[in-house]
């Protein structure tokens, strides 16, 4: 199974990317994992509604080129459906039992735009809680590991 993480933004501080790093060198055993960023847009912080707007656009323009059009595109929303890590596992498990590659949509601190949520064939809520995008990165890079663990039934859930 490939899965894909689009990320809007590079990781910054150390501890994110080690922790990233660390999920993906433990993903590699279970899927071909590939994450690629794509630019976050400078902004000031006070922004008109309208700004945020031209923000996301231009952010979600960049993901999308980075999208492989066959892929199953899931986007991380606040307002997406939110498994368990037992719920999550069925998920991607069905996904690799069809043969499908995944491709995970993480925006950027504004979240992702309205184009790029409606490209995508589903949506990931991780938490109800707002997540700033570097750690909602290495969370997702986390539950994606528990849930070829749990898929393979292996000791790392409890």
């Amino acid at each position: 199974m490939n899965i894909t993480v689009l990320a809007v933004g590079k990781l910054k501080d150390r501890f994110f990317e080690e922790g990233c790093a660390e999920y993906e060198k433990r993903l590699s055993r279970y899927c071909a994992l590939s994450v690629r960023e794509a630019a976050d847009e400078k902004a000031p912080e006070n922004l008109s509604p309208a700004q945020e707007i031209q923000v996301k656009e231009k952010e979600g323009k960049r993901l999308l080129s980075l999208l492989d059009p066959k892929d199953h595109v899931i986007a991380l929303t606040v307002t997406g459906k939110a498994y368990t890590s037992e719920g999550l596992a069925a998920r991607i498990g069905e996904l690799r039992d069809r043969g499908r590659n995944v491709s995970f949509l993480i925006g950027g601190s504004l979240g992702l735009s309205k184009e790029a949520v409606d490209r995508a064939d589903e949506e990931l809520s991780l938490s109800k809680l707002t997540l700033p995008h570097r750690l909602a990165r290495l969370v997702l890079l986390e539950q994606l590991y528990r849930s070829f663990k749990i898929l393979n039934g292996e000791t790392y859930h409890k």
